[in-house]
Parts: C-alpha cells; sequence; structure tokens
C-alpha cells in the first residue's frame, strides 16, 4: 500500500481569552523571523505572548515551567479534538489555510517533502525546546495541491460562519480562525489528503526536529508525539505569495555574459517568465540568461557554486528580500556582488520536490507568516490521535 498523508483532528490547546486578554496582543511571528532587537517589543505586549516561550533564549526550562503556568492558571485550555480554519488578509489579498495534526513521516516516504536544504544549529536549538516542553509550539507550514480534493469546499462553508477568534496579526495583518468539531468533516479532510504529498513551505527545520523528537519519544502509531501541529495551504490558493530571496557574495570574480541593463527595477522587470538571474557589481545591472528550467537553481549550479568553489556558502553568501538592500550592502563593500530572482514557480518546486531534488537554502519565502499562539499541541505520548 502507497503511504498517504496522515490529518488529523487535535486536540488544540488555545488562550482561553477571558483570562489571557486581547489575542492582537498573545501572537508573534515565527520564532525564526523575530529580529533579537524586536523581542522586547512582543514581550511587552503581554505577560502572556508567546515569544516567552517559542523564544526563551537558552533557558528551555524557563520556557516550560511558562506554559505550564499557563495551562495551570486557566491562561491556556484545551479544546475538544478540532480541525481550524485560518484566514489571514493582508495587502487586499486573502488566504485561507486549514490547520491540523498531521502524522510525521520520513522524507524517503515520499509523502512530506522537503525542498530546500537545512544547517544543524537551528535544530539543536528547537530539539531541546521540544524536550523541555513537550509540545507542538508553532504551525509548520505545507501546501499541496488539492484542486480536486474538496479541502477547497469546506473550508469555504466553514468560513461563512462566526469565527471562533478574530485578531490583528504582525504587519497589521488582519486574521480569523474557526473550530470544526464535526467528526464527519473531520473525516472528509482525513480522506480528502489521502491521496495528496505535502510539500514544506516553511520550516523544515522543525519537521526535521520534530521527526528527531518522535523516535526520542516512542509510542504507539497514533500517539501524539508522531504527529506535528500543521498548517496546511491549497497551492492554488489566490492570497498564497511567495517571495524571492535574493543573494550578496562576500567575496568572487566578475560575472560575465549578462545583458546591461539601465536600473535595479529594469533588472527585476527583465527576469519575468524567463531562466535568468539579475546580477549587480561594479555598479553595473545586468540579466544573466542561465541554461535549464529553474533559475535558482541554475544560479547555484552554473554561477554561485563556481566562484565559491570548495568555500562554505553559509560564511560567504548573505540573504535578503529587499533588492534595494541587496544594491546598498554591494555599494558599502559588505559584498562584491548581488544576484536577483524572480518570483519562485511553486509547481515548479513541487515538481522537483516529488522528483527528490532539493533547492538551496532560502529558495522561497511564503508571505506573510502563520502567526504563532493560535493553537499548540501537547505532545504527550499517553494521548491518542
Amino acid at each position: 500500500m502507497l503511504p498517504i498523508a496522515d490529518v488529523r483532528a487535535l486536540p488544540g490547546i488555545r488562550y482561553r481569552l477571558a483570562s489571557a486578554g486581547n489575542p492582537s496582543t498573545l501572537v508573534a511571528p515565527p520564532y525564526d523571523v523575530i529580529p533579537e532587537s524586536d523581542l522586547p517589543r512582543y514581550e511587552a505586549l503581554s505577560p502572556f505572548n508567546v515569544v516567552h516561550v517559542t523564544r526563551p533564549g537558552t533557558d528551555y526550562a524557563l520556557a516550560a515551567r511558562t506554559f505550564e503556568e499557563w495551562e495551570r492558571n486557566g491562561i491556556l485550555q484545551a479544546d475538544e479534538p478540532s480541525m481550524y480554519v485560518h484566514e489571514v488578509e493582508f495587502n487586499g489579498r486573502r488566504r485561507r489555510d486549514l490547520i491540523a495534526a498531521l502524522r510525521l513521516q520520513p522524507y524517503e516516504d515520499r509523502v512530506v517533502l522537503p525542498h530546500e536544504r537545512t544547517h544543524r544549529g537551528p535544530k539543536e536549538d528547537r530539539l531541546a525546546l521540544m524536550r523541555a516542553t513537550h509540545a507542538s509550539l508553532e504551525p509548520l507550514w505545507f501546501v499541496y495541491e488539492g484542486r480536486a480534493s474538496g479541502v477547497q469546499g469546506i473550508t469555504d462553508v466553514v468560513s461563512k460562519r462566526s469565527p471562533a477568534v478574530v485578531f490583528t496579526g504582525p504587519g497589521g495583518t488582519e486574521h480569523r480562525l474557526w473550530t470544526i468539531t464535526d467528526r464527519v468533516i473531520h473525516a472528509a479532510v482525513h480522506a480528502a489528503f489521502e491521496s495528496l504529498p505535502v510539500l514544506i513551505a516553511d520550516g523544515h527545520h522543525r519537521y526535521e526536529t520534530a521527526l528527531t523528537y518522535a523516535e526520542e519519544v516512542g509510542g504507539p502509531p497514533d500517539a501524539a508525539p508522531r504527529f506535528t501541529l500543521a498548517l496546511l495551504t491549497d497551492i492554488d490558493d489566490p492570497g498564497l505569495e511567495v517571495l524571492p530571496t535574493h543573494r550578496v557574495l562576500k567575496a568572487g570574480v566578475a560575472v560575465t555574459g549578462g545583458q546591461d541593463a539601465p536600473s535595479l527595477e529594469a533588472t527585476l522587470a527583465g527576469l519575468h517568465d524567463r531562466v535568468a538571474a539579475g546580477v549587480y557589481q561594479e555598479h553595473r545591472f545586468q540579466v544573466l540568461p542561465l541554461e535549464g528550467n529553474v533559475a535558482l537553481v541554475e544560479l547555484h549550479e552554473q554561477v554561485i557554486d563556481n566562484i565559491l568553489g570548495k568555500r562554505d556558502p553559509e560564511k560567504f553568501v548573505l540573504y535578503t528580500r529587499d533588492a534595494d538592500e541587496a544594491v546598498r550592502w554591494v555599494d558599502e563593500g559588505v559584498g562584491v556582488g548581488a544576484f536577483f530572482l524572480d518570483t519562485p514557480n511553486l509547481k515548479q518546486v513541487l515538481k522537483l520536490a516529488q522528483e527528490g531534488k532539493t533547492l538551496p537554502q532560502k529558495s522561497t519565502y511564503f508571505y506573510p507568516k502563520p502567526p504563532s499562539g493560535m493553537v499548540f499541541l501537547r505532545l504527550d505520548p499517553n494521548r491518542r490521535l
């Protein structure tokens, strides 16, 4: 039998707003996109803001005690087994997601598909936090091709009801959350995902951490630690926005073979519908044609890897989503050259992932990130999902 994506209801733990207060003061961006300088602002929003458990520095035991105190004092409370519909409005657009538990499966099962390479450091930090708290504190983000699955129809119906929670999130985004307790709907969603692989959109390090933790804890196949808190988005959702991440090299040589462009704007425009990268070095912009199908892959294989040779990319490549910042870094001498990319084609990324290929780190940036603090999952090995 072919392995399948196993999506289930979970006894989600959520803030009890009567005790915790305004939900807009309780949420925060995912742990890895909050600059250290912004942490005090989120901590000051509320003593119950989620950063107190997702960003404890290295005091993982304090995060565990805090989370347990919140449960004990009624700041948090558990739902009956539920799935959730999440909707976010931003920049005149709207995206709708499903939040549920997803069975952790190794990549070789070809059900949960990675598309980026990972590094050890972030995994060690998150594993220490998970060992201390025994909880899935933030949803991992997945995308799927579900046009014929019926999931969108289910979320459409649910979202016509009054939401359980409405709040303003990071960056002025507007959010709504609905709770689904109907077991018939749970069964329909579970069945809809049985034939769908899911692609990790955001959270490769945390997914691999959760796999490691599940192996450590053990337990029967349906035990809670065998699952992760998951936010799932249809790849065809009109509100699914993916941004490119540009590269700045701190060492290298001049790149030749590009077509001159008069400005950054013209360079970026010249990348649309082409396998090409923009280049900025020595105060000149160029559009560099590349051989192949996916610009990001070809840029690394044909250009960046050749320039760096055996040097560690982690030490010589900087990343930014702001093209103007990339130009500024080169002008200020932080880097010697910048490479610009167009918005990645998600269907191509999914196809590569299904073929077992991974892209270089920071190949996609899904936006806006789902805020942390909407739902938590206790990883109790005695709890069955």
